[in-house]
Order: structure tokens, then C-alpha cells, then sequence
């Protein structure tokens, strides 16, 4: 993968960060079918907990330990029970990683809710090209990045009319600039963390409402 193209993969972040994607952004982590139950599932199959270790901190992994025992135990009452115990230990397993990245837990979701942007990034993983991801996320990069400038643009044309339709150009021209320029710290390799990407997805969808 050439430097373009991960700058590329990495400026997905951002582009959900700043709300430049139609759709809004979720934990990937939260999901049924994110990295973390996936190695949850395979970890109670296998009836060892390692595969799930590394997805939580050093501090936090006798709490994982313990309830991966604990579902153990139950599983063997039933096939309700079962259902019921391992819905326990995904729902620990995440809640423990989401600390771990200073992160709220705000409960599962299900797969349907992952954003075709990380789902497209993980199964890019898998085949070895990130085509596909380059080619989802530039559109709505775009598609952002025009859509912000011809605010700013006409709000540009009104600005001398009035007190309020100068703060409407003000308004437009600094969520232009800002977006552009954090756009460019990620493509230029100053990212922010995943948690302080998440944060600001918050806020970006706070403040466009």
C-alpha cells in the first residue's frame, strides 16, 4: 500500500468525524459483528480465553478472566442459558475495551449499524487491496468539501446585508476552513486518536443538528 493510499484509509476517521458521510458514524467496536465479539465468539468456541486479551488492557484482564470462567459455567445449563451467558460476556468483553479507550459504552449494536466505510476497511483488510475503501470515501469526501464551500460562498454574497447575515458567513466560513484543515493533519499523518476521533463525531453531529 502506497503512502496516498493509507492517507486515504485514514482520512475515513475524519470524514466520519466531521460528518462529510451521509451516514452517522458508530463504534465499530460495538457492533455484534466488530473485531471484538468476532474474537469473543471464537474465544468461547475454542473454550480459551487468549483471543480476547488483546482487546483490553493489561489492568483490566483478571475482570475478562473471571467472566470468561463465569460464562463458561452457565453455557452447559441450557441452550438458553447459553444465549443468555454469552450476551453476558460480549457485553462485559466491550464495555472493559471501551474503558480501556476512555471511551462511554452505550451497549451493543447490531451489525446492521456499522458504517459501510469500517466495514469496507475491514474487509479490504482481508482481501489486501484498499481499493474499494478509497473508492466509497473519496465521494463523500468530495461531496463534503463542496457542499461546505458553496455555503461559504453564498453566505459570502449576503455578508454586508446585515449583523446576521455576516455571522451566517462567519459561521459557514470557519466550519470550512476547520474541516479543511483537519482533513489535511490526517492526510498528512497527524491523526487523532481513535477516542478523540469518536468524541468528536459526537460533537460534529451535536452541532449540525
Amino acid at each position: 500500500m502506497n503512502s496516498r493510499s493509507r492517507r486515504f484509509v485514514l482520512a475515513v476517521a475524519v470524514v466520519l468525524a466531521l460528518g462529510l458521510s451521509s451516514s452517522t458514524a458508530s463504534a465499530h467496536c460495538d457492533t455484534l459483528n466488530g473485531p471484538v465479539v468476532a474474537a469473543a465468539r471464537l474465544a468461547l468456541q475454542k473454550g480459551d480465553v487468549t483471543p480476547v486479551l488483546r482487546w483490553v488492557k493489561a489492568a483490566d484482564e483478571a475482570e475478562i478472566r473471571h467472566a470468561f470462567e463465569q460464562t463458561l459455567a452457565v453455557r452447559t445449563a441450557g441452550a438458553r442459558a447459553k444465549e443468555l451467558a454469552d450476551r453476558y460476556f460480549f457485553e462485559t468483553l466491550v464495555r472493559v475495551h471501551r474503558q480501556g479507550e476512555g471511551a462511554p459504552y452505550t451497549g451493543l449494536k447490531p451489525g446492521t449499524d456499522l458504517d459501510p466505510a469500517v466495514e469496507s476497511a475491514d474487509t479490504a483488510i482481508e482481501d489486501g487491496s484498499v481499493d474499494h475503501v478509497i473508492q466509497l470515501v473519496t465521494g463523500d469526501i468530495a461531496a463534503g468539501i463542496r457542499r461546505r464551500f458553496t455555503r461559504v460562498v453564498e453566505a459570502r454574497k449576503r455578508a454586508d446585508q446585515s449583523v446576521e447575515a455576516g455571522r451566517e458567513f462567519v459561521e459557514a466560513y470557519v466550519e470550512y476552513v476547520h474541516d479543511i484543515e483537519n482533513l489535511h493533519l490526517i492526510a498528512t499523518g497527524t491523526a487523532p486518536g481513535h477516542t478523540e476521533v469518536e468524541h468528536a463525531t459526537a460533537a460534529g453531529a451535536h452541532s449540525h443538528k
